[in-house]
């Protein structure tokens, strides 16, 4: 199961660093050190240097991956679980596109220009709007969970993200790496590969 958990985080995040795996996968930094090490020698993983790089898969971990979702999934007996929880995510899912190009853009003067995020009352609104989407978010994440239970890092990112949002760093918004567009873009890819649906 961790090697699973491992190269299915790399398959959903891209390159991506130890921490941020850790994090993701609840894993102990140093056991998915070691077991980074094991997937690199049999060439399922590579590390590549510099500030866009990480540990990301190789061809042939990509194909490992879809293989142990794919028993994964099979094994669970929960498809049918997964895709309706995944049409139910996707009732979701033009909302919170729409709510990120909001966050980024805004129209003035009937011209969408960049949002300098100046207008406090305007990015309040916004907030507001991804609140009440998680709101909804939360029984989707949760028939996710049942179905299995290696998605259920999901709803605690996301909760962390807006919680963070709430207090005052906006930016978890829609900006940063552990942001709740970023979550949300993880668990649409986590979703997609293990149905194996393209994108």
């Amino acid at each position: 199961m961790t090697d699973l958990l491992v190269l299915h985080t790399l398959r959903c995040m891209g390159y991506t660093d130890l921490e941020r795996i850790a994090g993701v996968t609840g894993i102990l930094p140093g056991e998915v050190e070691s077991r980074l090490i094991d997937l690199a020698i049999d060439g399922l993983v590579t590390k590549v240097p510099g500030p866009f790089g990480g540990w990301g898969l190789t061809e042939e971990g990509k194909t490992e991956d879809a293989r142990l979702i794919a028993e994964e999934l099979s094994a669970s007996g929960a498809r049918p679980s997964m895709v309706e929880a995944f049409e139910q995510f996707m009732v979701l899912n033009p909302e919170l596109l729409d709510l990120c190009s909001a966050w980024h853009l805004r129209m003035v003067n009937g011209v969408a220009s960049p949002n300098d995020h100046q207008d406090s009352a305007y990015d309040g609104r916004i907030l507001v709007r991804f609140t009440d989407l998680d709101r909804r978010a939360v029984p989707v994440c949760s028939a996710l969970t049942t179905a299995l239970p290696r998605f259920v890092s999901y709803r605690p990112r996301l909760a962390t993200a807006l919680a963070r949002a709430e207090s005052g760093a906006m930016e978890h918004l829609a900006e940063t790496t552990t942001s709740y567009h970023a979550v949300w873009f993880q668990l649409h890819e986590d979703l997609l590969v293990t149905l194996g649906m393209p994108r």
